[in-house]
C-alpha cells in the first residue's frame, strides 16, 4: 500500500473526501516525525511504538580497498508492533478476529517442546543415530 492508496482507504472508511483524508494522513505523519525528532516515543495502542534511535560516529572500512572511512553519527527510528497488531498478522481468521480478542499473553511452549525433544530421542534406534543424539545433549 502506498500513500495514495492509504489516503483512499482513509477516505472510504471515514466518509471524508480525499482532500480531507490527505490532510489527516499528512497531519499524522508530521506529528509522528516531529515527536520522534524531539526524542519522544510515539505509542499508538493496538498499532505499535515508534522509538527514536541514535548511532554514534564510527570508523568503517571500504570493502573494495580496505581503507578506513569515517561514518557520521545518524538518527533513525524503530517501529515495534503492538501485540494486537502481531496477533492480527499471524491469525488465520484475519484482522477482525484478532482485534476482537483480548490478548491475554502468549502461552508457554515449555512442556510441548520437552515432549518433542523426548520423542526424537526415542526415534534413534540405530547405534549411529544414538551416538549423534548423545552428542547433541
Amino acid at each position: 500500500m502506498n500513500r495514495t492508496e492509504l489516503v483512499q482507504h482513509v477516505a472510504e472508511q471515514t466518509g471524508l473526501n480525499r482532500t480531507t483524508a490527505d490532510q489527516a494522513v499528512d497531519a499524522f505523519v508530521e506529528a509522528v516525525m516531529a515527536a520522534t525528532k524531539k526524542g519522544d516515543k510515539v505509542q499508538l495502542f493496538g498499532f505499535g511504538t515508534f522509538t527514536p534511535t541514535a548511532r554514534a560516529a564510527r570508523m568503517g572500512r571500504n570493502p573494495q580497498t580496505g581503507e578506513p572511512v569515517k561514518i557520521k553519527a545518524s538518527n533513525g527510528v524503530r517501529f515495534a508492533p503492538a501485540s494486537v497488531f502481531k496477533n492480527a498478522l499471524n491469525s488465520k481468521g484475519g484482522a477482525a478476529k484478532a482485534t476482537a480478542k483480548k490478548s491475554g499473553g502468549a502461552k508457554k511452549a515449555g512442556p510441548a517442546r520437552k515432549a518433542a525433544a523426548k520423542s526424537t530421542v526415542k526415534k534413534a534406534t540405530s547405534p549411529r543415530a544414538a551416538k549423534k543424539t548423545a552428542r547433541k545433549r
